[in-house]
């Protein structure tokens, strides 16, 4: 983890670039985890067949921000992400779906 560059998602950001379409959510929990529920407007990339090179590019006005339960897979995905020179791939959605739910947001 040391020299990863991590950037924090709050709920309300997360939110509101979702709303906005300025952030591309990219959800590296599994399958079947995914299939029980998952934020409107996230793609699977699961942590388990994740590769960086796969994502999609963050872009002018367009910021990709990982999620997974809890947070703490997205920490790995983000080191493995950079790791394998994704320079651009550097935020996350810490609460996870345990905050998503926890606010009464949204799951399909």
């Amino acid at each position: 983890m040391a020299g990863t560059i991590v950037e924090n998602v709050s709920l309300q950001e997360l939110k509101q670039g979702l709303a906005d379409g300025s952030i591309v959510l990219i959800d590296i929990r599994e399958q079947n985890e995914w299939d029980v529920g998952h934020i409107p407007g996230a793609t699977l990339h699961p942590l388990s067949a994740f590769d960086p090179a796969a994502l999609p590019a963050s872009s002018a006005g367009k910021r990709v921000v990982l999620h997974c339960r809890s947070g703490r897979r997205t920490l790995a995905a983000l080191e493995a992400a950079q790791g394998a020179g994704r320079d651009d791939i550097r935020a996350h959605f810490g609460g996870g779906m345990l905050e998503w739910q926890g606010a009464g947001e949204t799951v399909v």
